[in-house]
């Protein structure tokens, strides 16, 4: 992927999402109606794998049959995660009719071969392709491609395809995004359209009509600096969050190696609070049970996938980096993580009210150790380590006269 500079940061929501106004139309968006995407396809934040995190450009159909194998006897395919997705360098060139052409040294079977094999094992095959003159790698890109390159995805029995933004200098990102998910939608087969323009272009105001998920985010890093700046980029947006549509912070590091576990356990507990996509990127052919057990965790899974489809929001904000975030839930419960950006152990309280429990106390379990802790007056405080999270589900017990 292109090397790009973070943008500055905007401040926070600190206020839930039913106080904060709708956001703007994108003017030049008007013009045309666009049509919101089937209920049904991404109703809860889409799961799965991509390459790009660990492999970029080192992937072949190898690595992708172990990796579609890792999933199922890992537990991820049963925790939920579903598409298996080649990213960028698939793609070499175009045949004389202008089909796309598949690398034949790294993928000497074609990929319809290699989406059935992903298929059989029931899990869904996922794609890259670019909406400019080429990927970020140089390979061909879909513009002037759209019709031909939708109905190849279709006929390979591609279940999600990931367009990102490169080489597009001078192109209206609604237009060319649009223009590929009509001839998505031409072809009848239900795929995903995940956007990956970065935020450039405000997609918030726009993508939700045209894709299921949108990046809002510059590439993410596997270091903590990055995955900070990605979260606070993402928060920024979550009142247009729903079913069918997410906002995308970039893919999960979880397992690259370069943060701690209490750092990973952070990184995934908040994509769950913010109701992302949960695409990991690790080689999960050689995850630690550590690894493992972050990303199959089925209460902080469960929060994200929760049917409500609500994205979490930053309720309060202490002495320097000391957060509470939470979630409304679909039966009134609250996710609430409780998060210590700082390099110090410091105690953290998540008042209920703040939260959005209107009660005058609530049950509080604990997500990771998976215990109850009891029931508690108006708020829930404990020390957290620096780094780390404490993520709770809080549940009312007595109602606020």
């Amino acid at each position: 992927m292109l090397a790009r500079a973070l943008a500055p940061l905007a401040l926070l929501l600190l206020v839930p999402p039913a106080l904060v106004g709708p956001a703007h139309n994108h003017a030049r968006d008007d013009a045309a109606p666009l049509r919101q995407p089937a209920p049904t396809l991404a109703a809860t934040p889409p799961m799965g794998w991509n390459s790009w995190n660990h492999f970029a450009c080192d992937v072949n159909e190898q690595t992708i049959r172990e990796t579609a194998d890792a999933m199922v006897s890992s537990g991820m395919r049963d925790a939920g995660y579903r598409y298996v997705v080649i990213d960028d360098c698939w793609q070499v060139s175009r045949d004389a009719a202008g089909t796309l052409v598949a690398d034949p040294q790294r993928f000497p079977h074609g990929i319809k071969a290699l989406a059935d094999y992903v298929h059989a094992k029931g899990l869904e095959f996922g794609i890259y392709t670019d909406a400019g003159t080429n990927t970020c790698q140089g390979r061909p890109g879909t513009l002037g491609h759209e019709v031909q390159d939708a109905r190849t995805f279709a006929a390979w029995g591609v279940d999600y395809v990931k367009e990102d933004w490169c080489h597009a200098r001078g192109l209206d990102a609604p237009t060319q995004y649009r223009k590929f998910r009509d001839a998505l939608t031409r072809t009848g087969r239900p795929i995903i359209l995940s956007l990956c323009e970065w935020g450039y272009n405000q997609p918030w105001d726009w993508a939700p009509r045209i894709g299921q998920l949108w990046r809002t985010t510059d590439d993410i890093e596997d270091k903590w600096g990055s995955m900070l700046s990605n979260l606070d980029q993402s928060a920024q947006h979550a009142t247009v969050a729903g079913p069918g549509h997410w906002n995308d912070p970039d893919m999960l590091e979880v397992g690259n190696g370069g943060m701690t576990s209490d750092e990973y356990r952070a990184h995934f507990s908040l994509w769950a609070v913010m109701a992302a996509p949960l695409i990991a990127g690790n080689d999960l052919r050689a995850m630690t049970d550590t690894t493992r057990a972050i990303l199959t965790n089925p209460e902080v899974i469960a929060v994200d996938q929760d049917a409500l489809g609500a994205q979490g929001f930053l309720v309060s904000e202490g002495p320097p980096d000391l957060q509470v975030w939470a979630k409304p839930l679909h039966d009134g419960s609250r996710a609430v993580v409780l998060f210590n950006r700082s390099d110090s152990s410091a105690k953290i309280t998540a008042s209920f009210h703040r939260a959005g429990l209107y009660a005058d106390s609530a049950t509080v379990h604990d997500l990771w150790s998976h215990r109850d802790l009891g029931t508690f007056g108006g708020s829930f405080a404990t020390t957290v380590a620096p780094h780390a999270v404490v993520m709770i589900r809080a549940t009312a017990a007595g109602t606020r006269h």
